[in-house]
C-alpha cells in the first residue's frame, strides 16, 4: 500500500476543472495507474484506491491517495500542478510513500489523531407503504453519532474528553434520541453538498444527476482491532468513495501511535 499527497494548484484552469467535479477528480485518479483499466473493479473485501481533498485554505488544497500501487501523478502535474518545478527528478510534484510499515505497526492501544472525510447517510421512509430511501445527515451532532456508530466495527474507539474540559452535558435531543454534547475528541466541519452530472459515455442523455452531503471529521483515536482498523484505512468508510469519501489517515500525537 502507498500513501501518497498531491498540492493541486488552484492558480491553474485545469486544477478549477477538476476541483468542481467529483467525478473528473476520480477519472484523472484512477488514470494514475498504469496497470488499472478502466473495466477494472475493486475486490469487495480488498484494498482499492481511495482519494480525498483537503481545503486547508484556499490557496491550499491537498490530495492525498492511498492505493494498493504506487501511483504516477504526471498527468495531474501538467493539469493542475507546478510541471516547472517539477522537472527536478528529486521533486516530482508530489510525494509518495509507503504505507504497510504503518499498517503492519497498528496495535491495541495505540492513540492517533484521525482526518475523515464522509458522506454520512441512512435509510429512512415518510409513510409505512413506501421504500426505505437512503437520505443524508444533515446536522452535526447525528453526522458524529454516525461516525460512533461505525467506531467498534472499524476497529477504533474514539476517545472522550475528560469531565474537566466538557463545555456541554449530553442527554437527548426533541425527539428523545441520545444527544452526546462535546463528550468525545471529534469535530465536523467543512460541510459541502454537491451536485453534478454522473456521465455515461459521451451520450448527454445518458446523463444522471448525483448529490452528496459531504464532512470532514477531526478527531482522536484508540486503536482497539488493529486488523479492523487496516480494512477501514484500506478499504474505507461509507458510501461514495469513487468521489472522495471514505479515506480516513493517521496521525502521530504527543506520546501516542
Amino acid at each position: 500500500m502507498f500513501l501518497t499527497r498531491f498540492r493541486v494548484n488552484t492558480a491553474r484552469p485545469g486544477a478549477r476543472r477538476l476541483l468542481s467535479s467529483p467525478q473528473a477528480l476520480h477519472a484523472a485518479v484512477m488514470s494514475s495507474f498504469p496497470s488499472l483499466l478502466p473495466s477494472d473493479s475493486s475486490a469487495p473485501d480488498g484494498p482499492r484506491v481511495l482519494w480525498r481533498l483537503d481545503h486547508n485554505t484556499r490557496a491550499e488544497v491537498m490530495l492525498y491517495i492511498v492505493s494498493p500501487t504506487q501511483p504516477d501523478l504526471t498527468h495531474l502535474v501538467e493539469q493542475a500542478g507546478w510541471p516547472a518545478a517539477a522537472t527536478d527528478p528529486d521533486t516530482p510534484g508530489w510525494q509518495s510513500k509507503p504505507y504497510t510499515p504503518l499498517l503492519d505497526h497498528l496495535a491495541v492501544g495505540d492513540t492517533w489523531a484521525f482526518r475523515l472525510t464522509a458522506n454520512p447517510v441512512h435509510h429512512i421512509r415518510r409513510k409505512d407503504d413506501e421504500p426505505r430511501k437512503r437520505t443524508a445527515h444533515l446536522t452535526p451532532i447525528h453526522q458524529m453519532a454516525w461516525l460512533l456508530d461505525r467506531q467498534e466495527r472499524g476497529g477504533f474507539r474514539i476517545l472522550e474528553k475528560p469531565d474537566s474540559k466538557r463545555l456541554l452535558p449530553g442527554g437527548t435531543t426533541h425527539r428523545q434520541q441520545e444527544h452526546h454534547g462535546d463528550r468525545y475528541e471529534l469535530s465536523v466541519r467543512d460541510r459541502r453538498d454537491l451536485s453534478f452530472d454522473k456521465s455515461r459515455g459521451q451520450n448527454l442523455s445518458r446523463r444522471r444527476p448525483v448529490s452528496l452531503v459531504t464532512v470532514t471529521f477531526d478527531g482522536r483515536l484508540e486503536v482497539s482491532d488493529p486488523d479492523a482498523l487496516r480494512r477501514t484505512l484500506t478499504q474505507g468508510l461509507g458510501k461514495a468513495k469513487a468521489y472522495g469519501c471514505g479515506l480516513m489517515t493517521l496521525a502521530s500525537l504527543p506520546g501516542g501511535g
